[in-house]
């Protein structure tokens, strides 16, 4: 094991309510140990970019409580390339840059994954920042909870107007791939259903929605929709109802990038500043590739290749839970 004296972080892929406080942990757990930091703006297009500077401890006052990144993110389709990850090599070289935390998803950790396959005396430790809550082998993703509550206090507002006006409401979420947000944003709601990607949705599902709940007991109705290619999104459901219930007054609201700002909460704080910690205790550690994952509130190393690749499993039984409150 060689002594690392100086780590690159960075920010990728879309940003998440947190991000800001896992850099000041990374930032301030290093300096800690006397290890330098520079910050690389704009993800991996500003590694090839070289758009570099040392950080210090006061580099990170002031921005746990701030959504977004302060180093801003960005996606790199040159870092793809041979070429691409040649530069960004010769620019940590440049910089003295001994290791990398890069904070982000799953395009984030393919990337760093390709990254050490090619140049494997650069260690990476990643951090899981991504609201959709989608990486194996973490219980939760930083972002994911001020996400959820950005939901749910949507939500709540837009089921006011429901009621006043007798409608079924469609609400579409982020979560492409994943249904966490939609499953467990519709408990925290009382929605009536979810419609997520990990389940497939016919229609004897949504007559149901309709004849048991929408039809018999409610004047107003609200499912939320994971704004998936598999459900079709809330517009593609709310057409599908359209043609056998035109009855019914249908309104659809696509909550869109509102779930990615905001302020962290409480909880997306202290992961965030755990996991910022466990990274830097990783590479001291002699870890390389790994993320940092929580699971049953212990910090745990989790393989890039075994994050990307294995699927995280939702808990198909809370789609019960959602139809038995919703009577």
């Amino acid at each position: 094991m060689y002594q690392i004296k100086c780590i690159g972080v960075l920010t990728s892929g879309g940003d998440a309510p947190g991000m800001n406080a896992a850099l000041r942990a990374v930032t301030r757990k290093a300096i800690y140990h006397g290890i330098r930091v520079k910050a690389i703006c704009r993800g991996y297009k500003g590694l090839i970019g070289g758009e570099i500077r040392e950080f210090q401890t006061q580099d990170v006052s002031n921005i746990i409580q701030q959504g977004g990144t302060i180093i801003k993110t960005a996606r790199s389709e040159e870092f793809k390339t041979e070429e691409g990850m040649r530069i960004a090599y010769e620019n940590l070289r440049k910089e003295e840059i001994d290791a990398l935390v890069v904070i982000g998803g799953d395009g984030t950790f393919t990337g760093a994954r390709y990254f050490a396959q090619e140049y494997p005396d650069i260690p990476i430790v990643g951090i899981p920042g991504t609201i959709d809550n989608d990486l194996y082998g973490t219980d939760y993703t930083i972002g994911y909870d001020t996400a959820l509550n950005t939901i749910v206090q949507a939500v709540d507002k837009i089921r006011d107007t429901a009621s006043s006006h007798e409608r079924l409401f469609f609400i579409e979420v982020m979560g492409r791939d994943a249904g966490f947000l939609a499953l467990y944003g519709a408990i925290a709601s009382g929605a009536e259903a979810a419609i997520i990607p990990e389940i497939e949705t016919n229609t004897d599902q949504l007559n149901e929605l309709i004849e048991q709940g929408f039809r018999k007991s409610k004047n107003s109705s609200i499912v939320l929709v994971a704004e998936s290619d598999i459900t079709g999104g809330a517009i593609g459901i709310s057409n599908r109802l359209k043609e056998k219930y035109p009855e019914y007054d249908y309104r659809v609201t696509i909550l869109g990038h509102i779930q990615r700002g905001g302020s962290p909460t409480a909880n997306d704080r202290i992961l965030a500043s755990r996991m910022g910690a466990a990274a830097i205790d990783a590479l001291l550690d002699d870890q390389r590739n790994v993320m940092i994952g929580i699971v049953n509130d212990e910090i745990v190393y989790v393989p890039f290749n075994k994050a990307i690749k294995d699927e995280k499993p939702v808990d198909k039984k809370l789609m019960d839970i959602i139809r038995i409150l919703s009577i």
